[in-house]
């Protein structure tokens, strides 16, 4: 028997039918689940529903665009200083 695979956006859609409609046997005969599984992606649900309101991380691209930015801000600040220094003298 092969095994089917589950993306996670189907695996949170099943645990808040289940959560939502109090029925969690009939949510696992519609899905064709055992409960076992439901429980456990409700578990895992449970344990990490909190990194929704975390902050999302910047991917590496994101990051070196915004390092690249500062520096680049800073040099125009020390342009704009050196010129000022300069036309006061």
């Amino acid at each position: 028997m092969k095994r089917r695979k589950w993306n996670p956006e189907t695996k949170a859609k099943v645990v808040l039918d289940g959560l939502l409609n109090g029925q969690v046997s009939e949510v696992c005969r519609e899905y064709n689940i055992r409960p076992g599984q439901y429980y456990k992606w409700r578990d895992y649900f449970f344990t990490h529903c909190a990194r929704v309101f975390e902050e999302t991380p910047r991917s590496p691209e994101a990051a070196a665009l915004a390092a690249e930015n500062e520096k680049l801000k800073r040099l125009v600040g020390e342009l704009t200083l050196e010129l000022n220094q300069k036309g006061n003298s």
